[in-house]
Parts: structure tokens; C-alpha cells; sequence
């Protein structure tokens, strides 16, 4: 940590100042309140003067900014709690996290959110980037067949020689499929990937046959569920089905940028963390109405049914208080080491090196969020 983020921590770590008055004889109760209470807000002022972000203005990079994964940012965003904390976020869409991955690594975005596996994979290969701020505490990815073009299906060896749709080259999704495939004997060789998105594109491309299996997050999903369009083969929604997939618990989405970030605009960290864990908070107690009027109509497809449906199936797996959970950090270590993702990683990474629960934490005990969940400790 260089001097000014030190300096930063230092700062916020001691308490507010009180006003003492000096024992003169003649002063009044009266105006001994006053000037406490003087002190008190000069105090309160100092303190939020110091919390400010330091960056107010932000972009913000994810893959598929209308899909329930990202659910989170969209409501802070439409509930200005961006901007409640002295923030003007951007939230820069893309096809895929990878996409949006590569954006922050040319310069064009200063954060992204995507699957935590791009943390892993992004230190794997020298690059010292950190989740801050947890958006699910499950993957919510789906796997699933065609079922028009497979109606026999009955084993992942059957897709050799076929197409697979992911939401883009690289994304989670595609670390998903290659992992599910990877698992049946069947290699990345073997198939042929076509990045789809996460919208209505993906939806045509299934309906049309010019994929035979996807790899996607909702509601996309549930919309080609309910409509009889594919058969499941791997769902992430749950946490127990996360749980007997992965043999432990799997983060989800993630806030995270380059660790020189993190450590310069420490407040501005803090500010997004507490704009996403309020928007948290507000998911766990929001029903149906409230999502329909803080969610864009654009994000439904033309269908609010479906997209309430898909919400419920997900909804277990949104993070109740931006926290990662330690056994999950560890699950997600083990099972990239097991999968790895393109060329051979230039160094192993310490789980702890790839998150903080620091600024979430924070955010959690300023809107006192309950955990729903088991605390984790951070790095």
C-alpha cells in the first residue's frame, strides 16, 4: 500500500474528535451543549470530507448489463445510490465479461464486474487485479441443450462435431462450458463456440438452430426454459445446485479492478462498494412491484413475467452483503487450477490475494445489512 492509501486507512481508523471544554468556572450548561454540538458537526464534516471519493467519476465495465447477473448494479444505479455516494458511474455494456475484462486492460473502463474466475485467471497470468464487492454468492450460469436439435439427448459426448453458444469467447460462460465438456471427455477441439450475448440474440440463436447448446445466465435462460426450447443439463441458479456441481460453495459476479486502483482511490472504492451492498440490501426484502418499477422495461424483453420468474430462481443466489465467502474464494481456486483457462498460468496465486471483504464490511455495518450467510473474513 504506498503512503496515501496508509495515510487513508490511518485516518479513517481514528475516531471522530469531541469537543472538550476547558474547565472555566463562569461557563453555562448552556454553552457548554453549544459548543459540543458545534464540535460534534465540525467533526461529522472533517470525517465526510475525508470519506469523498476521490475519482467521482467512474466506468464500470460488465457483460450484459440487462441480465439479472448484474442485477445489483442496475439498481444502484437506477436508485441513484451511485450518486449518493458521490459518484457518476458508466456502466460500459459488453457481449460478455471477458469483453468487458478487456476493456478495463486497454485503459477504457477503471473497473469491471464479472465471474470471480477472471480475478483468479487475470493473477494466474501476472495481472494483480481484486474483487471488492460480491454481486452473487453462486454463479447463476446454465448449461443446457437444444432441445429441437438434440431430442435424443442423453450424454455431453453427444455434442462433438456441434455448435455451443456462450456469451462471448472467453467469458465465464465459455470457462463453464469447457469445464462441463472437459468433464464428459469431450475437449475444446471437439465443439465449436459462438459467442452469443446475453439478449434476445442468444434466445434466436437456439430457436433457429444455429446452436445446439448454451451456456448463458438469465433470463435468457428461464425465457428458453418455460418455453420448452432446452433441456438443463448444469444449473448454477442454486446454491445446492451450485454445491453438488463444484463440491463446495462457488462465488458468483464480482466487482474488481487492478489491486494500483484499489490502493490510490480508496474512497472510491468504498463509495462503489456501498452504493452495491445497499442495493443488496434493498433485493432482499424488494417483491415483485418494486422490481418491475426500478427495473428499465427494456431489461424484460417484453415479457415481466418471465423476467419475475427468472428472478426467483435467482434470487438465492444474489449476495445478501456484498461478502465473499472464504470456503467459496478457496472452491473457486481449486477448480480454475483444475480448468485453467487458456495458456499455462505464469504463476499460482494465494486465495487471499484475489479479494478484500474490507470495503465491504464497511458498507455492510453503515446500512446495517443482516447476513444472510456465514461471514467471510478478507484478505
Amino acid at each position: 500500500m504506498g503512503a496515501l492509501g496508509y495515510r487513508q486507512v490511518v485516518a479513517e481508523a481514528m475516531p471522530t474528535p469531541v469537543f472538550v471544554p476547558p474547565l472555566v468556572p463562569d461557563l453555562s450548561r448552556r454553552q457548554w451543549l453549544r459548543g459540543a454540538a458545534a464540535a460534534a458537526l465540525l467533526g461529522q464534516g472533517l470525517a465526510h470530507a475525508q470519506q469523498r471519493p476521490e475519482k467521482p467519476r467512474l466506468t464500470l465495465a460488465l457483460g450484459g448489463k440487462t441480465a439479472l447477473y448484474y442485477l445489483p448494479l442496475t439498481i444502484a444505479e437506477q436508485l441513484k445510490y451511485f450518486s449518493a455516494e458521490g459518484l457518476e458511474v458508466e456502466l460500459q455494456d459488453h457481449a460478455g465479461d471477458s469483453l468487458a475484462q478487456q476493456a478495463l486492460l486497454q485503459g477504457q473502463a477503471d473497473l469491471a464486474a464479472g465471474g470471480f474466475e477472471r480475478v483468479i485467471l487475470l493473477r494466474q497470468h501476472g495481472v494483480n487485479c481484486r474483487a471488492f464487492a460480491a454481486l452473487g454468492r453462486a454463479p447463476q450460469l446454465v448449461f443446457a441443450v437444444n432441445a429441437r436439435t438434440l431430442p435424443n439427448f442423453k450424454h455431453l459426448v453427444q455434442l462433438k462435431g456441434r455448435r455451443v453458444g456462450v456469451t462471448a469467447l472467453e467469458a465465464t460462460s465459455h470457462w463453464f462450458a469447457r469445464m462441463l465438456l472437459a468433464r464428459a471427455g469431450v475437449s475444446p477441439a471437439d465443439v465449436e463456440f459462438v459467442g452469443v450475448g446475453t439478449s434476445t440474440a442468444a434466445v434466436g440463436a437456439l430457436r433457429e438452430g444455429r446452436i445446439d447448446a448454451i451456456s448463458d445466465i438469465d433470463p435468457v435462460m428461464t425465457q428458453l426454459e418455460l418455453r420448452g426450447d432446452i433441456r438443463v443439463v448444469a444449473d448454477t441458479r442454486s446454491l445446492r445446485g451450485t454445491q453438488e456441481l463444484y463440491g463446495g460453495p462457488m462465488p458468483g459476479g464480482c466487482v474488481y479492478a487492478p489491486q494500483a486502483f484499489v490502493v490510490r482511490y480508496p474512497n472510491t472504492a468504498q463509495a462503489v462498494a456501498n452504493a452495491v451492498v445497499r442495493a443488496l440490501k434493498w433485493l432482499q426484502t424488494a417483491g415483485p412491484s418494486d422490481i418491475v418499477r426500478a427495473v428499465p422495461e427494456s431489461y424484460m424483453y417484453g415479457d415481466r413475467a418471465i423476467y419475475l420468474a427468472a428472478l426467483e430462481k435467482a434470487r438465492e443466489a444474489l449476495s445478501p452483503d456484498g461478502m465473499a465467502a472464504e470456503e467459496g474464494v478457496a472452491t473457486a481456486h481449486r477448480v480454475v487450477a483444475q480448468y485453467p483457462n487458456g495458456s499455462a498460468a505464469v504463476r499460482s496465486q494465494a486465495p487471499g490475494t484475489t479479494y478484500t471483504n474490507d470495503f465491504a464490511r464497511r458498507a455492510k455495518a453503515k446500512f446495517q445489512v443482516s447476513g444472510l450467510s456465514r461471514d467471510a473474513t478478507g484478505a
